[in-house]
This record gives C-alpha cells, structure tokens and sequence, in this order.
C-alpha cells in the first residue's frame, strides 16, 4: 500500500513521467525506420530510388506510335496491341527503333524499346547537323535530309523529329517527298537515309 500510495505520488507531482514512458517506444520505431531508409507499409518496406548521376550515359526513349490490332479467330478477336519506339544515346550519336508487339501496352512498348537497343546505328555528323544532303527510301516514302546552319533546329514531322533528336542531331531540314505518312515507313525511309551518311 506504501509502495502504490507513492508511486502515484510521484505521478502526480511528476505527470511528464507517465507520458515519457508511452512516447519512448514510438520514438524508437521512428529511429528504426530512419536507419532502414524507409517506411514499413503491410509488412514491406518502400525505398526511394536513387536518381541517376549526371554522368551517366543513357538511353533517349520515345513512343511514337500504339496500334490496336484485332485478330479474328475460330473461337473469336484476340485483342493485341503493337508500338513503334525509338531509343537512342545522343552523346554517342547512336540511334534504333523496333516495333513491339504483346497483348497489352506497356509489354509491347517494353519488347520494342528492347529490341531497339539491341539495333543501334551510328549517324555521321558534321557539328550539330549532317554531312550532306540525302534522300532516304523505303516502300512508298522518300524522306529528303537536309543540312542546316546551326541555330536552325530540327524542321520536320513528329517521328522524323523523334529520330533526329534521338541521334542527337539539332539542325536539320526535312521534307517527306512522297504522300504516304505511314509512321512505321517514315521512320525506316528515315533510318535508310541516315545509314547512308558518309562522314
């Protein structure tokens, strides 16, 4: 009775005691989960992901075009879907493309941008533009590449700007000479005429 009679005494005069033994747990929890670099969310723990360095070499990503195709079967349409992606590394000059296709959208834009790393070309360059004047063709495209002063910037449709920025290339004119704008074969007669380029 003594010992309880001055315990609570003791509270009483003292009422931050009581209250520093509840917080203390939760304070270390808080520690554990400073040290561990995250917090504990349904028994998992989330990291955030480090940036990457500036020195880092990576690869330039774009999509620039998703097709639904339909097919018809015996047993009815099976849905899938296509992406024409184009990767490159401007430091390198080094540009790709693929077409990737799987049943849902993000695996068709993972295959093709896959597949496009693995076929990288070189372009030659002069400065920030290309060495000479080049007509490149594929089925019923003729895409003319047109050097250009510097300051000009990249004159052209979407995926011949998306290739020619991926290659790293800034000035440049171009003009697609036929009226087919297929993106697919824009983007191949493109590629022909930057293979073409001789430095």
């Amino acid at each position: 009775m003594e010992n309880s009679e001055k315990q609570l005494n003791d509270t009483a005069e003292n009422p931050q005691a009581e209250k520093t033994q509840v917080e203390k747990p939760v304070n270390e929890k808080a520690e554990v989960e400073k040290k561990q670099g995250g917090k504990q969310q349904g028994g998992r723990q989330s990291f955030r992901r480090q940036p990457a360095e500036e020195g880092d070499n990576v690869f330039i990503e774009k999509v620039l075009f998703i097709n639904r195709v339909t097919k018809v079967t015996k047993g009815g349409k099976n849905l899938g879907f296509s992406a024409l992606v184009v990767v490159g590394k401007p430091e390198e000059n080094k540009v790709g493309f693929a077409l990737g296709k799987a049943n849902e959208v993000a695996d068709a834009i993972r295959k093709g941008l896959k597949k496009a790393r693995q076929n990288l070309i070189t372009v030659k360059k002069k400065n920030t533009t290309i060495s000479h004047e080049i007509i490149g063709e594929f089925s019923a495209v003729d895409i003319l590449l047109k050097p250009a002063s510097e300051g000009t910037g990249v004159i052209a449709s979407a995926p011949v700007r998306a290739v020619c920025e991926c290659a790293g290339i800034k000035d440049i004119l171009t003009k697609n000479l036929k009226k087919s704008s297929n993106p697919i074969n824009v983007v191949k007669a493109t590629f022909e005429g930057l293979k073409g380029l001789k430095g």
